[in-house]
């Protein structure tokens, strides 16, 4: 694996993506739908595959910001709980998206503040 680092970490990429394109409780969505578009915005490692953020999908199930509704092989089919609101962290000074029943943590890996 390569030494690149994203500007925004991933993990807070694929929740603003869920929050600009997806935040209705009612639409489904896909990992593949997501990690397409983190792609193509190009701040990831270009050598990463969808099995890479396997890990970030089953965390966003696990904190109850998503369930998980079908899988076929590596698609994971997704829908929120509740919508999702944005908050900014000031601790690392991101912004940051959060379900409405999901504990008010920075979901940035490398930061976890209360907000």
């Amino acid at each position: 694996m390569s030494d690149f680092t994203p500007k925004l970490p991933i993990a807070l990429q694929i929740r603003k993506i869920i929050f600009e394109k997806f935040n209705d409780i009612d639409t489904k969505f896909t990992n593949d739908e997501i990690f397409e578009i983190i792609k193509s915005n190009g701040d990831m490692d270009p050598s990463w595959t969808i099995n890479n953020t396997e890990s970030l999908f089953t965390d966003i199930c696990d904190s109850g910001l998503a369930r998980n509704i079908a899988q076929n092989l590596t698609t994971v089919y997704l829908k929120l709980f509740d919508p999702i609101e944005k908050f900014h962290c000031n601790a690392c000074n991101n912004d940051v998206h959060l379900g409405a029943s999901e504990e008010r943590l920075c979901p940035n890996p490398s930061c976890k503040s209360t907000l």
